[in-house]
C-alpha cells in the first residue's frame, strides 16, 4: 500500500434520481374520436448502489467525487408506454466498507462480501399514467401521478480493513519491520515515531501454501483512545481483525506495563475488542541473551501466548507462524 493512495474516509452526497411522470393521454385515431384512457406510467428514477468489490483496497477513487448524482426516469408516453428507468449509480468499494448517515451516524450497511450489493438512496418512483385509474365508473380519469423526487443525503463511508491478524503497538515498536519480514509488502521504515501514517496489508506464507494476512495498524498511543497522537483514526481497522498480535520491543522500560496500556486504549475504544483472541511478541530480542529472557518471562501476563523474535535474525519468526496459525485455526 502506497501511502498517499490510501484513503480509508470519504464524505460525498448521494443524490437518487426523480421518478418519471405518468403521462395524461386518451387514445385517438381515425374512426376512433373518444378512446379511452392510454398514458403509460413513468420510469423509476436511478438508485445510488453500493457494490463489494475485492479487487479494490482504498477509498482513493471516491475522494474528489463530493456528488454522486443518478439519473432521473423520463415520464410515461401514450400507447401506454412506461417511461424509461434512471441509470443507477454503482460505487465499487473495498471490502470492509462501513456506510453512516452522515447527520445521524446511523450504520445503513456494512459491505463484507464480493459483489455484495446494497441501494443506499433509492430512486423515486415513477408516477402512474391516467390508463392505471380507469375504473367501471371513471372510465375516462383526466389526471396523472407526477414522479416521486430522488433524495439528497450526506453519506460517510469508512473503510475496516479486513485481515487476520492485526498489529498492535506503539509506535517504532517494530511492527512495519516484522510484516516486511514475514510478507511481501514494503513499509516505510525509520527509527522515529509515527512512520507508519496509514495501515499496511501483507499476505504471510505459511506451512503447505498456506497463508493469512496481517495488517500493520499505525502506531497507538496512551490516551489515543480520547484523540491523542492519531487518536481513534486507525483504531477502527481493528475491529475485523481476527487476532490482535501485541508488539512490544524488548527494550521497553516495563513490557508488562506497555502491554496493558495498550489493552487498555483498546477496552476505551470498543471493549469487544478484548474478545478477540491475543499474542504477545517480544520483539528486537536479539538483544537480549538467556538470563535477560528468563527474567522477563516471569513478568509477564500468565494468561496469554508469548513469543520472544527478532525480525532482524529471523529469530522465533517460524514459532510465532506457528502459534498464530494455531490460533487463527
Amino acid at each position: 500500500m502506497s501511502s498517499p493512495n490510501f484513503i480509508d474516509h470519504v464524505k460525498f452526497c448521494s443524490r437518487s434520481g426523480a421518478g418519471g411522470a405518468g403521462c395524461l393521454h386518451f387514445h385517438r385515431e381515425k374512426f376512433v374520436p373518444k378512446g379511452g384512457p392510454d398514458g403509460g406510467d413513468g420510469g423509476r428514477g436511478g438508485h445510488i448502489i453500493l457494490r463489494g468489490n475485492s479487487q479494490m483496497w482504498t477509498l482513493l477513487h471516491l475522494k474528489f467525487r463530493k456528488h454522486i448524482i443518478a439519473q432521473s426516469g423520463t415520464a410515461g408516453e401514450s400507447q401506454n408506454c412506461t417511461g424509461a428507468e434512471g441509470k443507477d449509480e454503482i460505487i465499487d468499494v473495498p471490502l470492509g466498507t462501513v456506510a453512516r448517515d452522515a447527520e445521524t451516524g446511523e450504520v445503513r450497511v456494512e459491505i463484507t462480501e464480493d459483489g455484495q450489493e446494497f441501494i443506499l438512496t433509492p430512486g423515486g418512483r415513477g408516477g402512474r399514467g391516467n390508463l392505471y385509474f380507469a375504473t367501471s365508473t371513471r372510465q375516462a380519469p383526466n389526471f396523472a401521478q407526477p414522479g416521486e423526487p430522488g433524495k439528497e443525503e450526506w453519506i460517510v463511508l469508512e473503510l475496516k480493513l479486513l485481515a487476520d491478524v492485526g498489529l498492535v503497538g506503539f509506535p517504532n515498536a517494530g511492527k512495519s519491520t516484522l510484516l516486511s519480514v514475514v510478507s511481501a509488502a514494503k513499509p516505510k521504515i525509520a527509527d522515529y515515531p509515527f512512520t507508519t501514517l496509514t495501515p499496511n496489508l501483507g499476505v504471510v506464507s505459511y506451512r503447505d501454501d498456506k497463508s493469512f494476512v496481517m495488517a500493520d495498524i499505525p502506531g497507538i498511543i496512551e490516551g489515543a483512545a480520547e484523540g491523542r497522537g492519531l487518536g481513534i483514526r486507525f483504531l477502527r481497522h481493528i475491529e475485523r481483525n481476527s487476532l490482535l498480535l501485541f508488539l512490544v520491543p524488548a527494550d521497553a522500560k516495563d513490557i508488562k506495563q506497555e502491554f496493558e496500556i495498550l489493552l487498555n486504549e483498546l477496552r476505551k475504544y470498543n471493549p469487544e475488542l478484548l474478545d478477540k483472541k491475543r499474542i504477545l511478541a517480544i520483539s528486537k530480542s536479539d538483544m537480549l541473551d538467556d538470563e535477560l529472557i528468563t527474567a522477563i518471562k516471569k513478568e509477564l501476563p500468565a494468561d496469554i501466548p508469548y513469543v520472544f523474535i527478532s525480525s532482524v535474525t529471523n529469530k522465533g519468526i517460524t514459532e510465532l507462524k506457528d502459534l498464530i496459525w494455531r490460533n487463527l485455526h
